[in-house]
Order: structure tokens, then C-alpha cells, then sequence
């Protein structure tokens, strides 16, 4: 039952002392009424004081005190936070709020505080030390009460037999659940098994019972002891919380005295001062009052009269003014005539009448976008009833239908879906063609059916010009409405400017519905409830609808300048208040925008529908180059005159014109490739004569001119055909078939520069086009393709070296033809010329193969005949003079028809392969360079050979080092 160190502190009563919460002004300031300082009675037991014992200091009933003396003074603060007691507590003074880990944390040292070392406190040791040998001779005196052993001396009943007495207690009685009603606790306590017989109680019973009684009378004692010595501890806090009773309650019966007098004093000011000026207020107010009514009923006159004034509104078509009279009622309704009993079915009549005239504007605009898109074509594209138009979209926007370009959209299709209908009958009147349906369109001839498309687009142009000019009219009314409201913002912000300059601050922020002076006396007078507060809150919202009424209907005076149900008074208040917001308004004008590219998508996909009607039996497939890059031509004029119209790149009529390109070109390349493939199986490979017209063509690819000339009808005066094809001063001899095939690829290059779109795909069929040339002709020539098919008995040197220069021909053109492509194509598509790199290279192989194929021919003669060859008279022999013979006839097949340079390339190859055919029969016949009668009578036939190969045209100058032809000795 020891205090436990969770309690509070006690305040002590002590005139000032420093342990004591409560303080009290010392009246007596005798000795006698002193109390000397206590310690904490919730840390450390009470201390005897040895002074006379009153009624708070009477004798202890537990124990005697000794003497008390100030040796016996033990508490302070640090001795309370670092008691070493602190884990077997379950709570402290800080630790209780604060957590355990408060006062056990560990706290850095301070880095502004000096490290102290026991040598800086020698000088005070050294004075202290005699005091310090007293104070331990007087320990041994006067025990500290710090040791237990002491304590238990000085104390008649020392706290460890206390605590030993109460142990005795059995812990049942100190259980906080401790009742006798429980069967379990009264068995225990009261053990009546002991006391009960069979034949009643015996003397054994009685003295148990009576020693169990002794014993609970014992327990009893010990418990009343222990309580007995707190209570004595504690007695001071007791009677010290009496007296602060005392004092508190006399301090309350003053404040009642004086709370009184102040309220008799306040009856009398306002007896006096307040009652009179109060009656005034109450008449100004009552006053007041009458003229808002009389107020109130001129309104509810104007009010009775908006259906007619709608009525008349609308028969003459003004939608804005209309509208705009009914939010004005419904907001002067539901401000400041709301509970109006005879006004109780108009809000809903006026919501009805809104929403009638709703439908009738959509009606009306429906009507008149059918009107105007249905008049004919040749008509004006100016809309005709622009103030109609301007009407009515001022109408849908101020009831945000911000959705009637849907309207006009399911019309502009509609409309469109009936011109080509429309465009075809009236072609049947001027032309008298019978053509009813788009199936028989295509019965019509390429320049019939051509004039009706271009017809089509002309009339479609129109339609998006008239189109384009009422959206026009729509996005201005758009744009006069955001221009009005940023116009009004700013004057708004200006006059709150000027307004804010010119008044004072206390002024400035005064403004707004605040009360003005007498008004808020007048509401508390006038209101029924308890608090002033409620009275002026309620004033104050009453003067912010009357201050917003005011307003608004100085607004709808300078908007309108007169009677606020006038029309024109009407739109500028919707311009200002009432319209969408400006993020609406640029929503609606990118929905215009929108419109606007979905006519030219509609147009584009009519258009389309034409050209796939056309196209169902493949008739636009089988058109010429010239008619169809008549039909290109018109639809990317078409196509470009509605991008400059609408703003946007519409890709249906573009894509279906490539697709109708890629076909066309597919057909294109078809042809040429088949044709190119019969000139080539009925070619002799023979030179042909060149005519005067693909000379003249040749000169204008020269000239940088990559197109088609002309055709020229023939004349007395044309020159005869050319032996040779000149071309940048070099003679070139052709077969028939290249000249045509020049002119094929500049067929390619002028649909190219007719139709730029399909160039990719051009180029693509260009190369395949070279690359059957190439293979074709290397089947026919060296692979010997033109025996079987022409009937030619061999493939002579002379139809090697004539294929050879027209693969050169074909490859001198390759350069120019990349490069006029390269100005037909995009940066990103400059990857497909490496198709002509490939096709240079094939060429280029080909040539050295026929060049192998000469040598390879001279080669087998070299080996046949040199083989038999003997070194004997006469001389010169046989074998040379064969060779030599041999020699001249391949050089008189191939000399006109190859340059110089390469005619000397070619026999320089000859040369080498008869020295090593020469050089290996020598060393077979073991003729060496000796001096010799055999090696001159080599010597002879190699100068004869030397001779007859040097007296040939274009190889005088010819080093044929003819020495190589002896082995080396060793």
C-alpha cells in the first residue's frame, strides 16, 4: 500500500516555498504560522520535523519520529530524475507523457561547451577538503537517511517489516476483483468444510473458527496500519486543499456582488439613452419596408407581361430578344420575387417556352442549311439570308446547342451524295446522251466520260466554296462574340482600377454588401432570436441580394439603354453575361475547321465512286499514257484546289488515283517488257542504220532535254539514216533493238515527269526493265539463244563485239536517267537508286564477259594450231601464217565497231595468250634461246607475226614484247 510514483504532485502551502504549485499572500507573518519545506510526498516518505505537533504534524499511529535535521534532506529535481529505482516504476514524472526512452536518451555532447578535466577542479578540492573531513566525521554521527539500515533504526516500524507484515496478507484479499459474492472467493476465504459435522459443531470447530477470526483480525490490523501511516504522510496536502476551498469561495461571492451591480447599471443606460432613438429606428425601418413593396409590385407588373412580350418576339423571328426576356424573368423570379404564391406555375411555363423556342431554331436552321446547300451550283456561293444565319447562331449559342453543326453537316452529306446526280442529268440535256445510271457511264468514251468528271469537280468546287462561305459567316459571329467579351473584360478591369484609385483604402474595403451605419442596430431590434450575431449575419445577406439585384439591373439598363425587354438591349447583355465560355466558343470554331475538311472528305469519296465506276470493267486500265495523265492531271487539280480551299490533304481520291497509277504503270511496264522481249527474239545482232530522228533524240538527251520530242512529220528534206549512232562525239553501232529501247526508257522518264507520284514505282519498273535487256541479250549472245531463234549459224566475233558496245550505249545512258530521277523523288526515298548501281555493275560484267568470250576464241585457234607447230624450213611456216591470217580477220570484224582503246586492250589479251600458248610449244620442242639454227628459224616466224600484227589499223604502236617467249635461264 506504499504511495505509488505515478501520483501527482501536492501542492504545500508553504508562504512562498519553491516546492509548492499553489501560492498564498502571507497575512500573519509570524514564525509560529511557518511550516518548514517539505519533500515530494510521492517520492520519498515524510520526514519528522521535530517541532511542536499540531493537527497536521500529530504523532504518527504507525511509527515514532526521531529528530528531524538537515542531514536528513534528500530530495531535489536530479535526485528525482536519476533515481536508480526507475526500472522497477511503472511510470514518472516525464516519462508517463513522453515515453520511457525520455529521460534515458542519450544526448550528444555539446559542441559550444568546453571539455572539463579533473585538474581544473584541484584548486576547489583543495579548498573543500577540510569541510569534506567534517562532513564525514558527521555522517558517522547522524546516519544518512539514504541507508536503509538507519532508517530502520530511527523508525518504530521500519518500512521492511511493514512490508513483511502485508506480505503476510494473502494476496486474495488485494485482488482488484476481490468479492464475497463469488462462490469461488467466499470458499476461500471462509473454509466451511472445517467447520461442518456429521453430528453438529464440535470444540475442535469452535477453536478453528475462532482462530480464524484471530487471524482476519490480524490482517485487518496490519492493513489499517499501513493506511494509517499514508494517510499521515499525506495529511498536509489534505487540509492545505480545504483552506484553497475556503479562499475560492470567497473570491466567487465578490464576483457575484460585482456582476450584479454591472447589470443594474445597463438597465439604467438603456432606460435611459437607448429606448427613444430605438423608437425612430423602428419607424425609418417600417418606412423602409413600404417602399420595397411598393417596389416589389411595380416588378411583379413587369413580370405579368413577358408571355405576351415573348409572343410578339418570336413572330418576328428575334430568338436573342426572346430568350433573353425569359432568363431575365426566371432570374428576377427566383431573386427577388421567390415565394410569390400567384407566381407559382410561371417558372415552369417560362422553362417550357424555352425550350419550344429551342426546337424552333434547330427546325429553322435545319431548314435553311437544306434551302441554301440545295440551290443550284451556278448560283452565287454567297449566302443569300445572312441575317437570318447571324440570328440564328446567336440564338444556339446563347442556348449553348453548340451541336447545330452536326445539323449542318447531316446536310452538307446529303447535299453532296445528290450532285453527281445532279451533274449527270444535266449532261444528258447539253449532250443528249442517254445515260441514267453509273453503270452506263461506262459506255460512254474516254473524252465523253472525261468531260463529265471535270464537270464533277467544278461543280464540287462550288459546293465547297458555299459551304466554305457560310462557315465563314458562323466562325465571324464566334469571333464578334469573344472580341465583345474581352472588350468588357477590360473595361470591367479598368473601371475597377479607376474605381480603387479614386476611394480610400478604408473605403476600398468597405465595398461589397456591408451594412451601412444604423442598419445593423435596426436588425437587432427588429430580430426574434437570442444573439445579436444571427441578427447581423442575416441583415448582411440581405443587403448582398439587394446590392446583386441592383446591379444586375444597372447592367441590363446600359446595356440596353432604355426598357429591358428590347431586342437590341437583349443581344448586347447576351455578348456579355450569358454566352458560352471562351474555351466553348474555341471549341466550336475548331469544329468549323473540321466541318470544313469532312465537305472535302465527302467530295473526295464522291469523286471516287465515279472512278471506280469507270474502273469496274478495267476501262480506266486500258487507257494511253496520253489519256491518262490527262485524267492525273485533272485530279491533282482537283485534289490541290480543294487543299487550298479547306486547308487540309485529303488522301482518298490521291490514293485511289496511285492505286489506279500503280496499275496503270504495272500495264505500262507490261507492254514495254513484252515488246522489248520480241525485238530482242527477232534480233539478227547486225548493225543497223541509225534514222535522223533518234539521232535528233540522242542530241536532246545531250542537250539535257530527258522527254519526248515531237513527232515530226517526214519531209523531202530529212537526212538519210546514219552507219553510226554519235553520241557525245563517240561512234556507237546499234542494233535496231537499242535504239528502240532508248526510246522505251524515255517513255518511262516522261511518265515520270507526267505523273510525278508513281516515280518511285517508275523507277522500280525501269530497272527491271535494263535488267531484262541485260539478261536477255547475254541469253542470246553468249549463251547462243539467237541460233535457235533467227536461224544464225554461229555467234560470230563480229555479234560479240556489236552487243558489246550496245551494253556500252545502254551504260553511258544510266547516269543521266539516276540523275533525272533524283530530281523526281523525296530526300527519304533516295534509297531505290542503288538500284541503278546494281544494274551499272551488271552491265558492266557483261561487257567483260563478251571481252573474255573475244579472247577465249583466239585462245582455242592458238592452242590448235600452235600445237603442230615444228620448227623447220620453210620459213616463214605455216602455223604462223595461219595465225596471222586469223589474227587480221578479228581485227577487221571488230575494228569498226570498237573504239580504239579498246580494240588495243582486246589484242594486247591476244597477244599475251598466243606468247604463253608459243612460250609452252617452244619449251615442248626444246627450243631455247641459244643462237642456235632452231632459234633463228623461231626468231623468223616471230618477226613475221610481229610484222603482220603491227601493219594492222590502230595497232602500230603496239608493245608486244615478244621475248617473253624464252625461258629464262637458270
Amino acid at each position: 500500500m506504499a504511495s505509488g510514483h505515478s501520483s501527482s504532485p501536492v501542492p504545500r502551502p508553504g508562504g512562498g516555498g519553491r516546492d509548492g504549485i499553489y501560492r498564498k499572500d502571507r497575512r500573519d507573518p509570524s514564525p509560529a504560522r511557518r511550516r518548514p519545506v517539505r519533500s515530494l510526498p510521492d517520492v520519498c516518505p515524510k520526514e519528522p520535523t521535530g517541532e511542536g505537533r499540531g493537527l497536521c504534524d500529530g504523532p504518527s499511529v504507525v511509527a515514532e519520529h526521531d529528530r528531524w535535521t538537515v542531514y536528513s534532506s534528500k530530495v531535489n529535481l536530479p535526485a528525482a530524475l536519476n533515481d536508480p529505482r526507475l526500472a522497477k516504476r511503472e511510470s514518472d514524472f516525464f516519462t508517463k507523457t513522453w515515453g520511457l526512452d525520455f529521460a534515458e536518451t542519450e544526448v550528444m555532447p555539446s559542441f559550444y561547451l568546453p571539455v572539463i578535466t579533473r585538474e581544473q577542479f584541484g584548486p576547489y578540492l583543495q579548498e573543500t577538503a577540510q569541510r569534506e573531513k567534517i562532513h564525514e566525521r558527521c555522517k558517522t554521527i547522524c546516519p544518512n537517511k539514504d541507508d536503509v539500515e538507519a532508517v530502520s533504526k530511527l523508525l518504530p516500524f521500519p518500512p521492511e517489516k511493514s512490508r513483511a507484515e502485508l506480505e503476510q496478507v494473502p494476496k486474495i484479499f488485494l485482488r482488484p476483483d476481490f468479492a464475497l459474492d463469488n462462490p469461488g472467493t467466499f470458499s476461500a476465504v471462509l473454509p466451511w468444510s472445517h467447520f461442518t459435522s456429521a453430528g453438529g459443531k464440535s470444540s475442535r470447530d469452535v477453536a478453528s473458527s475462532k482462530l480464524l477470526q484471530e487471524k482476519l483480525s490480524h490482517y485487518l490490523d496490519v492493513v489499517e496500519v499501513s493506511i494509517a501511516r499514508q494517510i499521515s504522510l499525506r495529511s498536509d496536502a489534505f487540509f492545505h486543499a480545504m483552506s484553497s476551498q475556503h479562499e475560492l469561495q470567497d473570491q466567487l461571492q465578490e464576483t457575484q456582488r460585482a456582476v450584479a451591480v454591472l447589470r443594474g447599471r445597463t438597465a439604467a443606460m438603456d432606460r435611459v439613452m437607448c429606448q427613444g432613438p430605438l423608437r425612430a429606428l423602428r419607424t425609418a425601418l417600417t418606412r423602409s419596408n413600404c417602399v420595397r413593396l411598393h417596389n416589389k409590385l411595380k416588378l411583379m407588373a413587369a413580370v405579368h407581361q413577358t408571355q405576351p412580350t415573348v409572343q410578339l418576339l418570336l413572330s418576328t423571328s428575334e430568338f436573342v430578344g426572346a430568350l433573353e426576356l425569359i432568363a431575365t424573368t426566371k432570374e428576377v423570379l427566383q431573386q427577388e420575387l421567390q415565394g410569390i404564391h400567384s407566381f407559382r406555375h410561371l417558372g415552369s411555363q417560362l422553362c417550357e417556352l424555352e425550350k419550344l423556342i429551342d426546337k424552333m431554331m434547330v427546325e429553322d436552321f435545319s431548314m435553311f442549311a437544306r434551302s441554301d446547300l440545295s440551290r443550284s451550283l451556278r448560283d452565287e456561293p454567297h449566302v443569300l439570308e445572312k441575317e437570318r444565319l447571324e440570328s440564328l447562331v446567336f440564338g444556339l449559342l446563347r442556348q449553348r446547342k453548340l451541336d447545330f453543326l452536326d445539323i449542318y453537316s447531316d446536310e452538307m452529306i446529303f447535299c453532296a451524295k445528290a450532285i453527281v446526280s445532279q451533274v449527270r442529268h444535266r449532261h444528258v440535256i447539253i449532250t443528249r446522251h442517254v445515260i441514267i445510271t453509273p453503270d452506263q457511264m461506262r459506255l460512254m468514251t474516254f473524252p465523253q466520260w472525261f468531260e463529265l468528271l471535270e464537270n464533277v469537280f467544278d461543280s464540287f468546287l462550288l459546293f465547297l466554296q458555299r459551304i466554305q462561305a457560310t462557315l465563314s459567316i458562323i466562325r465571324n459571329v464566334i469571333q464578334e462574340v469573344l472580341d465583345s467579351n474581352q472588350k468588357n473584360r477590360q473595361l470591367e478591369e479598368e473601371a475597377v482600377v479607376r474605381s480603387g484609385a479614386s476611394q480610400g483604402p478604408e473605403e476600398a474595403s468597405s465595398r461589397g454588401p456591408s451594412l451601412q451605419q444604423g442598419e445593423a442596430e435596426l436588425a437587432y431590434l427588429t430580430h426574434e432570436g437570442l444573439f445579436i450575431s444571427d441578427a447581423l449575419n442575416e441583415a448582411q445577406q440581405q443587403a448582398a441580394v439587394q446590392d446583386q439585384s441592383s446591379r444586375s439591373q444597372q447592367g441590363r439598363t446600359e446595356a440596353g439603354g432604355g426598357d429591358w425587354s428590347s431586342g437590341e438591349q437583349s443581344l448586347m447583355y447576351v455578348l456579355t453575361h450569358v454566352m458560352p465560355s471562351e474555351l466553348e466558343m474555341n471549341r466550336v470554331i475548331n469544329n468549323i475547321q473540321e466541318l470544313l475538311h469532312a465537305a472535302s472528305d465527302v467530295s473526295h469519296d464522291r469523286c471516287v465512286k465515279v472512278l471506280t465506276a469507270r474502273d469496274k470493267d478495267g476501262s480506266l486500265e486500258r487507257l494511253s499514257s496520253a489519256e491518262f495523265v490527262c485524267l492525273s492531271l485533272a485530279v491533282e487539280g482537283f485534289v490541290r484546289d480543294t487543299e487550298e480551299l479547306c486547308g487540309r490533304r485529303s488522301v482518298s481520291l490521291r490514293g485511289t488515283l496511285q492505286s489506279q497509277a500503280n496499275r496503270f504503270v504495272h500495264r505500262f511496264h507490261d507492254e514495254r517488257k513484252t515488246k522489248l522481249s520480241l525485238l530482242l527474239d527477232n534480233e539478227r545482232w547486225k548493225q543497223a542504220e541509225v534514222p535522223a530522228e533518234f539521232q535528233e533524240l540522242v542530241n536532246s538527251i545531250a542537250d539535257g532535254r530527258i522527254s519526248l520530242p515531237e513527232r515530226k512529220t517526214p519531209g523531202p528534206d530529212d537526212r538519210k539514216p546514219a552507219e553510226f549512232l554519235l553520241v557525245n562525239g563517240q561512234k556507237y553501232a546499234v542494233v535496231g533493238t537499242v535504239l528502240l529501247l532508248i526510246r522505251m526508257f524515255l517513255e518511262y522518264c516522261q511518265c515520270v515527269n507526267d505523273i510525278p507520284s508513281i516515280a518511285t514505282d517508275m523507277l522500280t519498273r525501269l530497272s527491271d526493265f535494263l535488267k531484262h535487256f541485260n539478261s536477255r541479250s547475254c541469253q542470246l549472245v553468249l549463251g547462243a539463244g539467237a541460233l535457235q531463234l533467227v536461224g544464225l549459224k554461229t555467234i560470230t566475233t563480229k555479234n560479240l563485239a556489236l552487243a558489246s558496245r550496245c551494253l556500252q550505249l545502254v551504260v553511258h545512258y544510266i547516269p543521266i536517267i539516276r540523275s533525272h530521277f533524283e530530281t523526281k523523288l523525296q530526300p527519304k526515298q533516295f534509297s531505290v537508286l542503288r538500284h541503278f548501281d546494281h544494274i551499272t555493275k551488271d552491265y558492266n560484267d557483261h561487257i567483260a564477259e563478251i571481252s573474255a568470250k573475244l579472247v577465249a576464241i583466239m585462245d582455242s585457234l592458238f592452242e590448235k594450231v600452235l600445237s603442230k607447230y615444228e620448227v623447220k624450213a620453210p620459213m616463214p611456216s605455216a602455223c604462223f601464217r595461219n595465225v596471222c591470217k586469223q589474227m587480221a580477220k578479228m581485227h577487221e570484224a571488230i575494228s569498226e565497231l570498237l573504239p580504239e582503246e579498246q580494240t588495243q586492250m582486246l589484242f594486247l589479251r591476244i597477244n599475251a595468250s598466243f606468247k604463253l600458248h608459243l612460250k609452252r610449244q617452244l619449251a615442248r620442242l626444246g627450243v631455247v634461246n641459244d643462237g642456235g639454227p632452231q632459234h633463228g628459224l623461231v626468231v623468223v616466224d616471230v618477226a613475221f607475226y610481229s610484222e603482220n600484227v603491227l601493219v594492222l589499223r590502230s595497232l602500230e604502236r603496239l608493245d608486244l614484247n615478244m621475248a617473253e617467249i624464252w625461258e629464262q635461264k637458270r
